[in-house]
């Protein structure tokens, strides 16, 4: 196989990837005016459901205008060589390989995010503005950029860095020593991220002596779950939409309410809540996402291991000097139809534990106020009630709320 062949065939895969999503979001754009299920006909009244529409249909043409331009400059950048540009700028800085790989990345990150922002802005200050849910400033939305990209390059240029070095030293072996980098840091980052990165962009505190806490103190004990970390965390700084979340295990454990979440729900509810997430951390799910995490990291280095270090790669995208980096934008798109399967087994996989975490609210605390929560949050948030069932097995990370209703409404 030559250069060019391989050229073509990363063309390919970056045409049949973007093709997928579109025709996928099309068959689910087919169902915004489906009626309401009756099991969920209280959700929305007439001009709510309205505008539930209105926001999918929104939203839908803003994602499809905004990939469309971006496979358009993905494709002109390809033709044009411009990996090979970008790594000749490179080069002229410094012939240092982990300095180069550095500033090569650095570049097209901060190009990527100059051609993304308009959208993510947009996005933000028109569409999310529109439907009500906006609550950031324009200064709040700046200075997350500027966090964002002090946190890409002090995180991600340092584990870059670290990569290339074993790259240096090992050859095709590095991806040992870079699997046991990645998997010390996924277990920092799963058990102190609460602590190290959302007070980066959030303001938490602990949850307040009164009802709320006395009634999830109740339940905690009902179950035998020591929970003394509760902490309310300010989202509506950002949006009106609500969510909850669990983080880490042992003494580190914790439950994060967003306090939109806390306004929108009654005590009974917000429990039922917590209940499913108790339910996520006693049926190990944590620790089983964080291993197969762990596990798909070492079968992809290992396949990097044995792909990177083939020239054909890098003159495949025009660049005369074989490199690690180059060689490393090459494997990401040719691995595209993997990560689409394991994407597809870790949402199944998720669904899966979203029941079990459901059941065990059901069968510790009561379906009806879980139920009752996940209606107002679906409205809250103008959620689609009828996608299409293709969609979800592809995109979906939770079960839909009819799903969800009818699991929940089966006795106990």
């Amino acid at each position: 196989m030559n250069p060019t062949t391989v050229f073509y065939i990363i063309i390919a895969f970056i045409i049949i990837s973007f093709a997928i999503d579109q025709i996928l979001d099309w068959l689910n754009a087919r169902h915004f005016d489906d009626p309401i299920p009756a099991e969920l006909a209280d959700v929305y009244d007439e001009e709510s459901y309205r505008k539930s529409q209105s926001y999918k249909k929104a939203n839908s043409k803003f994602a499809a205008l905004s990939s469309g331009f971006m496979l358009l400059v993905t494709l002109v950048f390809f033709f044009v060589d411009g990996f090979a540009y970008v790594d000749t700028i490179a080069r002229s800085i410094t012939d240092n390989e982990i300095l180069v790989g550095l500033i090569f990345f650095g570049i097209i990150l901060i190009g990527s995010d100059i051609l993304t922002t308009p959208f993510s802005y947009y996005k933000t200050f028109v569409i999310e503005e529109r439907f009500g849910f906006n609550k950031s400033t324009r200064a709040l939305f700046f200075a997350d950029k500027l966090k964002g990209w002090i946190m890409t390059i002090l995180v991600g240029g340092g584990l870059l860095a670290l990569i290339i070095w074993f790259y240096q030293l090992s050859g095709s072996s590095f991806w040992i020593y870079a699997w046991i980098l990645f998997a010390i840091f996924a277990l920092i980052m799963n058990m102190f991220y609460a602590k190290l990165i959302v007070p980066l962009f959030n303001k938490q505190k602990p949850l307040e002596k009164g009802s709320l806490r006395e009634k999830i103190e109740a339940y905690s004990a009902t179950v035998g779950f020591k929970l003394d970390n509760i902490f309310i965390i300010d989202g509506s700084k950002r949006s009106t939409k609500a969510n909850a979340y669990f983080s880490g295990f042992g003494s580190e454990k914790r439950i994060t309410l967003y306090d939109t979440l806390v306004n929108d729900l009654e005590d009974e509810e917000i429990v039922a809540v917590l209940a499913h997430e108790v339910g996520h951390y006693r049926k190990n799910h944590i620790i089983i996402n964080l291993a197969t995490s762990i596990v798909l990291t070492g079968f992809t280095l290992w396949l990097l291991g044995i792909f990177v270090s083939q020239p054909i790669f890098s003159e495949a995208l025009g660049v005369t000097t074989p490199s690690f980096h180059v060689g490393l934008i090459a494997f990401g798109i040719l691995y595209t139809p993997i990560s689409g399967i394991t994407s597809f087994l870790m949402n199944l996989l998720s669904r899966k534990f979203e029941y079990q975490a459901d059941d065990f609210a059901k069968n510790t605390f009561a379906a009806a106020p879980l139920i009752s929560s996940l209606k107002k949050l679906s409205r809250n948030s103008l959620s689609n009630l009828t996608p299409h069932p293709l969609y979800v097995k592809f995109q979906y990370s939770h079960p839909t709320l009819l799903q969800r209703y009818q699991n929940l409404s089966q006795a106990k």
